[in-house]
């Protein structure tokens, strides 16, 4: 099975190989929710029997090529499920940077963000390591410096490589460390708005950083590797990598600056500031946010965020993105 295209493609593949393989299986079943991906009630069934699946990626977003999750949207209702067994890992991955030289610059914006969302996710994950940290922060690191000009200059093939490296470097991270709030809030948001999920990463990912970054989170999540409140002190950690920091600068700060290059970032790709200003009415915003605050809650990501929230936490972060606050 060849999984040819952008991660919806590769996702499609994915469970159109289980389905290949296992025709029996049940949806409600593999759409399970679990808190530890080793460790639950319903178990995939092993795949490679009947087929081998090689991932082919034409984005540089996704990073489905290397990951064990596939998104799939119920058309009749616009949900969202987050599927997500290390049997849907893809037996090969081909990394081309020629397939993503015509990229569209508006894909290209909107899948770059993903890729930067993804690495800042999975770096202050509850199940971060010191080997999903070194993949995290140098697919972010390629970002800031690469993005700009693949937007910009969508001819130069060195930007194109490097984005499509950070592409596959950030699907590698989320893979074993998971992503977070974010990403639940943007499956939500996008699924009802029908937002590209490149862009409602990048109109939620700033008040989520705020949200995370605090010295006392009153609920943590509950894995082993994650012994007190640090999610503020990785982000510090990540902002010294990306060399945007001066030895005077507190955690908070150094938190603050990651959330001003995002910033700089969105306004170089044209990004939208908020909700908002993307054009979603507010009457209809406000009419919604509370049944996409509980579908966020119960996303699978949640529980790979550092900092475990309320349903009316999730709201007041929903809002500030509406209003760019």
């Amino acid at each position: 099975i060849i999984a040819f295209g952008g991660g919806s493609p590769m996702d499609a593949a994915k469970i159109m190989w289980l389905l290949y393989e296992h025709p029996d299986v049940h949806f409600d079943d593999i759409a399970m929710r679990f808190m530890d991906i080793r460790k639950r009630v319903y178990k995939f069934p092993k795949l490679g029997a009947k087929a081998t699946m090689v991932a082919i990626p034409t984005t540089s977003g996704t990073g489905s090529e290397v990951t064990p999750f596939a998104v799939i949207t119920d058309e009749k209702t616009g949900n969202k499920y987050p599927l997500a067994d290390y049997e849907l890992t893809p037996d090969m991955a081909i990394i081309d940077t020629q397939l993503v030289m015509n990229m569209p610059k508006k894909l290209t914006a909107a899948s770059g963000i993903d890729v930067l969302v993804h690495a800042l996710e999975a770096r202050v994950s509850i199940l971060a390591s010191e080997y999903t940290n070194a993949l995290a922060c140098e697919a972010a690191r390629l970002v800031f410096k690469y993005l700009p000009v693949a937007y910009q200059q969508p001819d130069d093939e060195k930007a194109r490589e490097k984005m499509h490296h950070a592409s596959t470097l950030a699907g590698m991270a989320f893979a074993n460390a998971f992503l977070g709030l974010c990403h639940s809030m943007a499956h939500k948001l996008g699924a009802e708005f029908h937002i590209p999920h490149g862009i409602a990463n990048a109109l939620l990912i700033n008040p989520v950083i705020f949200y995370n970054g605090t010295s006392k989170p009153t609920r943590q999540g509950t894995f082993s590797q994650y012994h007190c409140p640090e999610a503020k002190e990785r982000y510090a950690m990540l902002a010294d990598f990306l060399q945007i920091t001066t030895p005077d600068m507190t955690p908070e700060a150094k938190a603050a600056a990651i959330i001003n290059e995002i910033e700089k970032l969105k306004k170089i790709l044209e990004i939208p500031a908020s909700i908002k200003e993307y054009g979603i009415p507010e009457k209809e915003f406000l009419a919604k946010v509370d049944m996409l605050s509980e579908k966020a809650f119960d996303d699978q990501c949640t529980g790979a965020n550092p900092r475990y929230p309320l349903i009316s936490e999730i709201k007041e972060l929903y809002l500030k993105a509406y209003y760019g606050k």
